[in-house]
């Protein structure tokens, strides 16, 4: 018997249809060691000895791969075909050796998808696993520890309210922070355009004016109203006269197949996924065998693929849509590994793969791939000058047509947010004009324009930055963009990434304290240096040796600063952010408080406290005033200062606005009998009315129609909700609140009871995703959060997920195998023992034991 390790059931029920019987497939269900998440896992004094732990939920699992591998003639370890797939390999290894389980023959194979051709062509050329890329894995994976369990304990103790920092992580997160302060420093200017509606032979287009009293004009030159205003005139005023036509081909040529980057990129922009929701259907496509390999610098393809490809698109189109030669495609990128294909359809007459989101995705890279091979688009602009009487003013039009769609009649790539200063230019159709035609004059606008600020990083444009720069791997993005998320260091809206107060104020630390391990050129220049590992030039232990011999000592100086020392450090390096000059030309650092009561010396500064930094006066206790780190000072801050804000309008008690540890909230009263309520980060127009609101909770909507009991509205510490006879019904948004109404509140409520409420006083916890019906037991397959972890159930059966597979990767294949696994072992221990106790009822010293059970 030979022994075949992959990593996912799915994948291994496939190879062993193609392998026959005398193979037995196993899946190491991903990686199934890692170095434990304590002090001493990798010790630098030791020669960056790494000590490695067996995943707990992987002790089962493995023992049984260990006592296949016992019996087995042949071990091969079919494990992806990249860095991680090799590491994965090489853990097996090693802890079957430890076992004493390793057969005597041990191969490594590697396909670039899972196909019948692929997988037995590769089986017949193993080969040893590759040292070089274990050490290439080895680096990053010490480099990642050394990073985080040596700067984390510097934050904890220096910095309230950080939680951790990760090599990539820390560099992508000063990405987005410094996109916000760009934001912020951006100082808008306006602009106006004078646009013509032009008529000729019946069709109307439009002209703009590009040159007025003989001054070519940028994109600022008419800056006001008046200057606008002149130039309409002067455009209302004059007959103008086609001067010349001009009319060139333009040619385009296809994008190249998907790359990992490029997929998550394009996903993100014509299907709005996420990074990671887009690699979890491509793994889920590459197990099914319908897509190479998705986690792929390269953008070249297989030459028996492209012959493929080119048949497929004539029998498709017809010939004139075939280029004369194949296309050849090299990326651009920097530190690309062209070790793997493209991400390309595994079958180009395969139009359709999977459902739902993955069959979106494989219509996008079937689509990118065919068009990748496909003829140049053939297209016709057109440019046609006119110019008044005078000669002083002139007018453009333009437009364009297409003669030939070639590969635009398959797919037309995705572009992130248009640059500022392109040309506005029509794309629409021009009538025929020749020099000499005076066209009709339909009217003349101005328009006002004010130029934009740099848009905030959505998740492509953030990736493809990331991948600009060389920092990090594509297949490592989605974890790095999730991780931000998750530490709640940024928030998405509008699938836009924001910095949050924590995210801003651990990259001002970094910045000012480890400025060289937040540079991005050494982030990018660590990446050569793996690179140069994993090609066999360098010993890992060097890398690693010359990182720790700087960053060791750095954090050491870091960590006998007192608190003290680095809030004064960031308080000046922020002073720009946190005390802007003010336009009356008053100190920006001054206390409004002590200003407003006749208190000398007050003077703001940035503070420390236990819950994060916060802006404090000098003059404390005297004075109480505080303000939250991210809002700036200088003028304009109006009502979101700690005070008084107004008065309640029945009782004319005053409500204060203020700051506390857990951000800002109202209160009204003083002592035990004040109201306090927290202000939601969903009120962008928090007012008085806001406060009564909020400080008149809860809001009783009414007795429900079935029982006679009230419907209550509120918000807690989860968010907006709503409560009836003990159960909950989650709101979507605080304005909810005080706006639902009756009908709406019983529908919430019933759709709650209908996913499981009833037991408690709250339901049942939500889905994390719904993925399919079981195929034997015909219930609907779930992920579930858990209290002891996340886990799949089918209604009858739930089964642990794996520590190291996130719940919103898990796909219906691997959840039926860990549900029919988990059914093969019969009731968990526990419920036996539940069971048996009603059979010892009769012994007094059971008694309680029964009841329980019968609970």
């Amino acid at each position: 018997m030979q022994l075949v390790i992959v990593e996912s059931p799915a994948k291994a029920k496939t190879i062993e249809k193609y392998l026959g019987k005398d193979y037995k497939v196993l899946a190491s269900y991903g990686h199934v060691r890692d170095l434990p998440p304590k002090d001493g896992s990798v010790d630098p004094d030791a020669d960056f000895a790494m000590e490695w732990e067996l995943y707990r939920d992987k002790q089962s699992r493995f023992k049984e791969i260990a006592d296949a591998a016992k019996g087995a003639s042949r071990l091969v370890l079919a494990t992806d075909p990249d860095r991680e797939g090799e590491a994965i390999s090489w853990h097996v290894q090693e802890l079957l050796a430890k076992r004493k389980a390793l057969p005597k023959l041990v191969e490594r194979v590697t396909f670039n998808a899972i196909t019948k051709t692929a997988v037995t062509e590769a089986m017949a050329r193993p080969r040893e696993l590759d040292q070089p890329l274990i050490d290439a894995y080895l680096a990053r994976r010490a480099l990642d520890y050394l990073f985080g369990f040596t700067l984390s304990p510097v934050l904890w103790r220096k910095l309230p309210g950080a939680k951790s920092a990760g090599r990539v992580q820390s560099v992508a997160l000063r990405l987005i922070v410094e996109r916000e302060r760009e934001i912020e420093a951006f100082r808008a200017e306006e602009y106006w355009s004078v646009l013509a509606k032009l008529q000729h032979d019946g069709t109307e287009f439009d002209a703009r004016l590009v040159k007025f009293k003989g001054v070519k004009l940028e994109r600022l030159s008419l800056g006001n109203q008046g200057i606008a205003l002149e130039a309409k005139a002067a455009v209302e005023a004059g007959r103008f006269t086609v001067e010349g036509v001009e009319t060139k081909p333009v040619k385009r040529n296809p994008a190249p197949p998907f790359t990992t980057s490029t997929l998550q990129q394009e996903a993100a922009r014509k299907l709005g996924y996420s990074a990671q929701h887009t690699m979890r259907l491509a793994q889920s496509l590459y197990e099914a065998g319908a897509i190479t390999y998705m986690r792929t610098d390269g953008v070249q393809m297989d030459p028996g693929a492209i012959m493929a490809l080119r048949d497929a698109i004539v029998a498709r189109y017809d010939s004139a849509y075939l280029p004369e030669k194949p296309r050849f495609y090299s990326t651009k990128a920097k530190n690309a590994q062209e070790a793997h294909e493209a991400i390309r359809p595994t079958d180009f007459t395969r139009e359709r793969a999977g459902t739902g989101d993955e069959a979106k995705l494989y219509d996008l890279i079937f689509k990118r791939a065919m068009a990748s091979q496909m003829a140049t688009a053939q297209m016709e602009r057109t440019t046609v000058t006119l110019r008044d009487a005078t000669g002083q003013h002139e007018l453009r039009a333009t437009g364009q047509v297409i003669r030939f769609p070639g590969f635009l009649a398959v797919y037309q790539e995705g572009f992130d947010d248009k640059g500022q200063g392109e040309d506005e230019d029509e794309d629409g159709l021009l009538p025929m004009l020749k020099a000499g035609d005076t066209p009709a004059k339909r009217g003349v606008e101005a328009t006002q324009h004010f130029t934009q600020p740099p848009p905030r990083f959505s998740e492509a444009s953030l990736v493809k930055r990331l991948e600009e720069l060389g920092i990090g791997r594509p297949s490592t993005y989605a974890s790095t963009i999730q991780t931000l998320r998750d530490r709640a260091y940024v928030r998405m809206e509008k699938n836009r990434f924001f910095a949050e107060e924590s995210g801003r104020l651990l990259t001002a630390f970094l910045e000012r304290f480890f400025p060289t391990y937040v540079a991005y050129d050494f982030t990018a220049g660590m990446e050569d240096e793996l690179d140069v590992v994993s090609d066999g030039r360098e010993d890992y232990k060097a890398l690693l040796a010359r990182f720790w011999k700087d960053f060791k000592p750095k954090a050491d100086e870091v960590m006998e600063k007192l608190p003290s020392e680095v809030t004064e450090a960031l308080d000046e390096y922020l002073s720009d952010f946190l005390f802007p000059p003010r336009e009356d030309g008053h100190d920006p650092r001054a206390c409004p408080m002590c200003a407003a009561e006749g208190r000398a010396n007050g003077r703001l500064s940035l503070r420390g406290g236990r819950f994060g930094a916060f802006v404090a006066c000098a003059n404390y206790p005297e004075c109480k005033y505080t303000r939250r780190f991210a809002q700036p000072g200088g003028e304009g801050e109006g009502g979101a200062e700690d005070g008084v804000i107004g008065q309640h309008p029945e009782t004319g008690e005053d409500i204060h606005r203020k700051t506390g540890r857990f951000g800002p909230y109202v209160q009204m009263g003083d002592g035990k009998d004040a109201k306090r309520a927290s202000i939601p980060k969903d009120l962008d127009d928090f007012d008085l009315d806001w406060a009564v609101k909020l400080l008149d909770l809860p809001r009783i909507i009414g007795a429900h129609p079935d029982t006679g009991l009230e419907i209550e509205a509120n918000i807690g510490r989860y968010g907006p909700y709503l409560r009836h006879d003990g159960k909950y019904g989650k709101l979507t948004n605080t304005r909810e609140v005080f706006e639902v109404g009756m009908n709406r509140a019983v529908d919430i409520l019933a759709q709650a009871a209908n996913r499981g409420a009833g037991g408690g006083s709250r339901g049942k916890a939500e889905a994390i995703a719904a993925l399919g019906a079981h195929p034997v037991s015909g219930g609907e397959i779930k992920v579930m959060p858990g209290r002891y972890g996340p886990y799949v159930t089918d209604g009858t059966t739930n089964a642990t997920i794996p520590r190291d597979v996130k719940p919103e990767e898990v796909t219906l294949e691997a959840a039926i195998e860990l549900i029919d696994a988990r059914a093969a072992k019969g009731p968990a221990k526990g419920k036996a023992k539940k069971k048996a106790a009603p059979k010892k009822k009769a012994a007094p010293k059971k008694k309680a034991p029964a009841k329980k059970a019968a609970k």
